[in-house]
């Protein structure tokens, strides 16, 4: 089924380009195969998740690349959770792509089945020369993904991007050539056997770690993640952030737990792992409280969640460092379930933000505001996708953020001191991340969707096509259910965790309820569910029994009933600005990196000027003195050719006279 959907994925690719002139057509074209090619990779992936592990291979004419496909629950949760995102990517593309007239819609569809594919293969070749040559494909595809637009914002994130993903590549190359070099092969089968000296085992790790962490966009190297992300089109961001940037994070489980099992883990893999996490997790989202462009708003939140994830699966590296399977297996269970609901409530969120884009064409909240009665269903489905990122149950994002608080705590009783203040560190910066998001949804939906429109672009405003509807709507009530439905779910990436880890599963679910094993604690989303909607039924009761009352509705959401003018309004300036000033010392530093990073990108371009030079000395005093030393000879020559016929027979005649002289001489 992998490889049906990667052949479906190429053939659909070349037949968006081969008919880029007919750009409705090509679209469809490119979007129906890529639907196609989604649902079977959906399929493959679940068959991972469930079956047995396969490993597949195919020689190859390089005697040190055999192609081998392994499938096992790790990469069959990636393909699932990539490959929804891309089929809802292409429904949405249905319609979305059409404000891409002009700009090579055949070229999107080339370029984002390469994409898909490449994503797939990554996740699942077992042969680091391979693995390469399909992150670089992934890495490049997605590139002329970002830049399609080919404006100046889209070029220099799109620039920064290539660096950054390159930085990562050398990275990973270089713990994969060493792995090969102490193993004489190139096949990941035979790095699991390697037993490496701890020594080098850690800078393999740590060169691996670093360089997934640039794709994954982990804070430092996150600089790329806000420019590139929006430059796209909104259903490619959606896939770049809820799918692309988790491949960092299975790169790092895959090298770290994986590749590396002969190998005994470091405590400090997993305590770095966790402090990195803890700072890219308050970082982003106090980077994103400052936004007022939506999609940059929500790549920043990117940032916060990859922190999030970071912070289970150090758990997870810890609990294993520890000879603690249990607590191993309950923080990467945290990790990889808020993976999966990472993906859904922000694929969810940059979908909604390509529907306001469509139909308002502007991304800035400061001039839209009352969109949730223009766009009901979109409003709705970002209400939902806000309080999912926001980790208000019993939605998804509330249960995998429980499971890593369970983690933290837990890993805090079991440990000495110094686990207890790193424990104690992730907890508190789980805390304030929590309020932080919190404090930008109510900005970035309130203002938004809520109140009046400040302009008349939101006045204009109207609700999407349907295709784009229904992807949104998908993913809503997947949100839902994957919170809703956490006792059903959390056994099943339990099971995963167990299956990376090689040991047997354990009880984290009892009835309705999800539970941390070790210390007995128990939650239950469904019971959740229904004690809210019967206070939402309560409310609305409440409502109603008081509906001949004489004030006004139409109000300001926050204005407590007052009646307000249009000067008064809540904006995307105003919202949060409290915590923005106590919060002014992180975005000095952040404007210090941007000036950091703009050095690097002088210093790159000087370089490059500076290499323009120096190529044109090379030419000028080698190539060209050669070249105008041949043309003297040259020249020189052109004197001897008279023309005439008599002249050339006294040549031959001199010529003869020469070499016999010369023969007698030698006798």
């Amino acid at each position: 089924m992998l490889l049906i959907s990667s052949g479906i994925s190429v053939v659909g690719a070349i037949l968006a380009i081969l008919l880029s002139k007919t750009e409705m057509t090509s679209k469809v074209v490119g979007c129906i195969f890529g639907i196609a090619a989604a649902g079977f990779a959906i399929a493959a992936g679940f068959a991972g998740i469930f079956g047995k592990a396969t490993l597949v291979s195919y020689v190859t004419p390089f005697a040190f690349a055999n192609f081998s496909i392994l499938l096992n629950p790790l990469s069959g949760l990636l393909l699932v959770v990539i490959n929804l995102l891309a089929l809802l990517a292409w429904l949405y593309g249905l319609s979305y792509f059409d404000e891409y007239k002009g700009h090579g819609i055949g070229s999107l569809g080339f370029f984002m089945n390469f994409f898909v594919v490449s994503m797939n293969m990554v996740l699942t070749v077992d042969n680091a020369f391979w693995f390469l040559v399909f992150f670089e494909l992934m890495s490049l595809s997605s590139y002329f993904l970002v830049i399609v637009e080919q404006n100046k914002q889209s070029i220099r994130g799109g620039f920064l991007y290539l660096i950054m993903a390159h930085i990562g590549f050398l990275m990973i190359m270089i713990s994969f050539l060493i792995m090969g070099a102490m193993t004489s092969s190139l096949d990941f089968a035979a790095f699991r056997q390697a037993s490496f000296e701890p020594g080098i085992a850690s800078l393999i790790f740590m060169l691996a770690f670093l360089g997934f962490g640039c794709k994954a966009g982990m804070f430092p190297f996150h600089s790329w993640l806000p420019q590139a992300h929006p430059a796209a089109p909104s259903n490619v961001s959606a896939l770049m952030s809820g799918g692309m940037i988790k491949i960092g994070i299975f790169g790092i489980i895959k090298v770290g737990l994986d590749l590396l099992q002969a190998c005994e883990v470091q405590l400090w893999w997993g305590i770095v792992i966790l402090i990195i996490g803890a700072f890219s997790s308050v970082l982003g989202v106090a980077y994103a409280l400052a936004e007022h462009d939506i999609k940059k708003l929500l790549a920043y939140h990117s940032v916060e969640n990859i922190g999030i994830i970071l912070l289970g699966v150090g758990i997870g590296f810890m609990g294993v460092a520890m000879d603690l399977p249990v607590i191993a297996a309950i923080g990467l269970l945290a990790g990889l379930y808020h993976l999966l609901n990472h993906a859904m409530f922000k694929g969810l969120l940059f979908l909604g933000a390509g529907s306001v884009l469509y139909s308002t064409g502007t991304r800035n909240m400061q001039i839209l505001g009352g969109l949730g009665k223009a766009m009901p269903i979109t409003g709705l489905c970002f209400l939902l996708g806000s309080l999912a990122i926001s980790a208000i149950p019993p939605l998804n994002g509330f249960v995998s953020e429980w499971f890593t608080y369970q983690s933290l705590i837990t890993t805090a009783m079991a440990g000495d001191a110094v686990i207890k203040i790193v424990a104690a560190f992730g907890a508190v910066a789980l805390a304030i991340t929590g309020a932080l998001a919190v404090t930008c949804f109510v900005k970035c939906y309130g203002v938004t969707f809520l109140g009046r429109p400040r302009s008349e672009t939101a006045a204009n405003a109207k609700e999407v096509p349907a295709p784009m509807t229904i992807a949104m709507v998908v993913l809503a009530v997947i949100c839902v259910c994957l919170g809703i439905g956490a006792p059903w779910v959390a056994p099943v990436m339990e099971g995963i965790a167990s299956a990376v880890l090689n040991q047997f599963s354990f009880g984290v679910a009892f009835g309705t309820s999800v539970a941390n094993p070790i210390i007995g604690t128990l939650v239950s989303p469904p019971l959740l569910a229904i004690l809210l909607i019967a206070f939402v039924l309560l409310v609305v009761a409440f409502k109603m029994a008081f509906s001949q009352s004489k004030v006004s509705t139409d109000r300001e959401p926050w204005s407590c009933g007052y009646n307000t003018e249009k000067d008064m309004a809540i904006t995307a300036a105003t919202v949060g600005s409290e915590v923005q000033m106590f919060l002014k010392p992180i975005y000095s530093a952040r404007t210090a990196i941007a000036s950091t990073s703009t050095s690097f990108t002088n210093f790159f371009n000087a370089t490059v000027h500076g290499a323009q030079k120096a190529e044109g000395v090379g030419d000028k005093y080698i190539v060209d003195a050669v070249a105008a030393f041949v043309s003297w000879v040259g020249r020189q020559a052109q004197k001897i050719e008279h023309g005439n016929f008599r002249v050339y027979v006294v040549y031959i005649v001199v010529a003869l006279v020469f070499f016999l002289a010369l023969a007698v001489g030698l006798k």
